[in-house]
């Protein structure tokens, strides 16, 4: 990634390796050029923080997704699904706790992914990510007239301005209500960001006060009636430990939004103290929310018996509390209200992130001067958002949503080990500093002459390299081998590479039932070898010490690696095999679109196209010889 090349070299082979170059070049941590028109305000603390992560990630869905899950997979076990599907996306909050606070700028995981991975990964990502924001704004925008009509006595109740409408001679429903609250919505998100996310503070607060009156009343039912629901004949376990965890996989998704912290890293104050405690302690409320009203809704009613729609409002109506249907109602409107804004605040600077790299067009990337606030990317996000909530029902297409997150997911783990054991040791260069670079004092003769502007630039060793750098020799303990740090980077790097395959494959041989016995045992052996070699070795060597200086220090450190990040590559690839065929064909279709737009657009435009690389042992040498600032 980000490898040096011979500029001498013949046309033909530089157009050969030019591709590649594109896809694996890296950009510099810092990469919003330092250009007043493109800053963020810096106006968030950690409460803002934890209204955004915990609005994000409690929607609706948890008001229906307890009767679904206790009736088909976990029974009483309901809330053990909750506990080991928060754990799962522990492990990925801790990759975006350590990557937020040492990169804090706008992009999330698309910015780490470019820092860390390379250009082409990078795209999919971010590409993958307006997909889903776009889609899980519209679909939660949906769901809201519906609970916004019970409120109102039922669907004929609301306001002909509000309700829902088939257009005659088409088997189109439009929903009016939707697209004005994406509207409302993405008005409030121009004002500022302080003000948007205060208001979704007050948003949430009232749905968590409605889950605490679930949790409270429920467990005073409970405890009058003896908690009825665990007092079953088929014990705890129904459907066993296996149906245990595969409500943990459905449940899961429930704890999907905490990244949108990640995405407003830009915009903290204080970023190496907030944003682990902003993405940590929000996950942490989710999971004791999400854990404490599984308790008491399966206590309240057996799991069987359970309103697969309506759950709560149901399992209260059983004991007599007919109106606690309105307070739920309430409750959804609320959840969903605030996860619509959660869907639609990070898409503008993950939009701004990509137009700052030039992979899409400056209009992107404007930053209006007073609010301070990406508002043409916010209006564009919102008026698709709307379009697609007010036309089409994207029910179907929900399940799209996923993909970008656990890509994300993944590739922000990955990023993780390679930050500690290969992180960058290049920095790229605008091509305006080559002349003045090569010319300079410090440069190698032989370099200086056999230097001109290209993509990368380098003889035989990379640009400033010292002979001796490659060669030194380190006394590896846990082997008692010796290394040196080119060799060991190399172990590393192809290890992270067996690990990621090893998952794959693991994945892909638990997923296919349909496969022969022995085809999926073969399949699970060859992963299990590449994952358990990948570990061994990761284990072993020593981590690279240039992680210390690379990036901002001072942040939250990811604990247990490489074990940590390689147990979130397992969970996030098994969901992503398992989301279906059907979903997949759908997101295919976006990712190629994606890839046409990147070859004839953001390929020619990236910021990197003519950059070259220097080793960022004199990254700093040349910043002060040239004037330029490397950060």
């Amino acid at each position: 990634m980000g490898f040096m090349v011979d500029t001498q070299q013949e046309g033909g082979e530089q157009h050969q390796w030019s591709c590649i170059r594109n896809l694996v070049r890296r950009k510099q941590v810092d990469s919003s050029n330092g250009k007043a028109e493109h800053q963020l305000a810096k106006a968030l603390t950690f409460p803002h923080l934890i209204a955004v992560g915990v609005g994000s990630t409690i929607g609706a869905g948890v008001y229906i997704l307890v009767g679904t899950v206790a009736r088909e997979h976990s029974g009483p076990a309901l809330a053990f699904s909750f506990l080991i599907a928060g754990v799962s996306a522990a492990l990925s909050a801790f990759c975006y706790a350590e990557l937020s606070s040492r990169f804090p700028s706008a992009g999330s995981a698309y910015h780490y992914s470019y820092i860390c991975i390379g250009e082409g990964v990078a795209w999919l990502i971010g590409w993958a990510l307006i997909l889903e924001y776009t889609i899980g704004g519209s679909t939660v925008a949906r769901g809201i007239s519906p609970n916004l009509a019970m409120i109102f006595g039922g669907e004929d109740c609301l306001p002909a301005i509000l309700a829902r409408h088939q257009i005659p001679g088409l088997d189109i429903v439009v929903d009016p209500c939707a697209a004005v609250l994406v509207f409302i919505v993405t008005g409030l998100l121009c004002i500022g960001v302080k003000e948007s996310t205060f208001a979704q503070g007050i948003i949430t607060t009232v749905n968590v006060f409605v889950m605490i009156f679930v949790i409270v009343a429920g467990s005073y039912l409970c405890f009058k009636t003896g908690w009825a629901g665990y007092q079953l004949p088929s014990g705890y376990f129904p459907y066993g430990v296996d149906g245990m965890l595969a409500g943990s996989a459905t449940v899961f998704f429930a704890y999907i939004g905490f990244d949108s912290v990640a995405s407003m890293a830009e915009e903290v104050k204080n970023p190496q103290r907030d944003l682990p405690l902003g993405i940590g302690l929000s996950l942490l409320l989710c999971c004791l929310l999400y854990m404490m009203v599984s308790v008491v809704i399966v206590g309240l009613v057996p799991y069987y018996a359970m309103d697969p729609d309506t759950p709560i409002s149901s399992a209260f109506a059983t004991h007599g509390i007919q109106w606690a249907a309105y307070l739920i109602a309430l409750g959804a409107i609320m959840a969903l209200s605030s996860t619509l804004m959660g869907s639609i605040l990070p898409q503008p600077r993950i939009l701004m992130a990509m137009a700052r790299d030039g992979l899409l067009p400056s209009f992107f990337s404007d930053v209006n001067q007073r609010t301070q606030v990406p508002v043409k990317g916010t209006i564009s996000t919102g008026f698709c958002a709307a379009l697609l909530a007010f036309f089409m029902d994207v029910s179907q297409l929900a399940g799209m949503v996923s993909v970008g997150t656990l890509v994300a997911f993944t590739m922000v783990a990955v990023s993780v080990l390679i930050l500690r054991y290969v992180p960058p040791d290049e920095v790229p260069l605008p091509s305006s500093l080559q002349e003045r670079i090569c010319s300079a004092p410090f440069l190698r003769g032989e370099e200086n002459s056999s230097s001109h502007v290209g993509t990368s630039i380098s003889s035989k060793q990379p640009l400033l390299f010292e002979p001796g750098d490659s060669t030194v020799e380190k006394k590896e303990a846990s082997w008692g081998w010796v290394l040196s740090k080119e060799n060991r980077r190399k172990f590393a790097g192809w290890s992270i590479m067996f690990i990621c395959i090893g998952n794959f494959l693991i994945s892909y041989a638990a997923s296919s039932l349909l496969f022969p016995g022995l085809l999926r045992y073969s399949l699970c052996g060859v992963g299990g070898f590449l994952l358990l070699f990948g570990l061994i070795v990761l284990s072993c060597i020593d981590q690279d010490d240039a992680r210390h200086s690379f990036g901002h220090s001072g942040g939250f450190i990811c604990p247990l690696v490489p074990l940590l990040p390689i147990l979130c590559i397992l969970i996030n690839m098994y969901l992503l095999v398992n989301l279906g065929a059907g979903t997949w064909a759908r997101v295919s279709v976006w990712l190629f679109i994606g890839v046409l737009v990147y070859v004839f657009y953001g390929r020619r435009h990236s910021s990197l196209a003519n950059a070259f690389y220097v080793t960022t042992a004199h990254a700093d040498e040349i910043g002060r010889n040239s004037g330029y600032s490397l950060a």
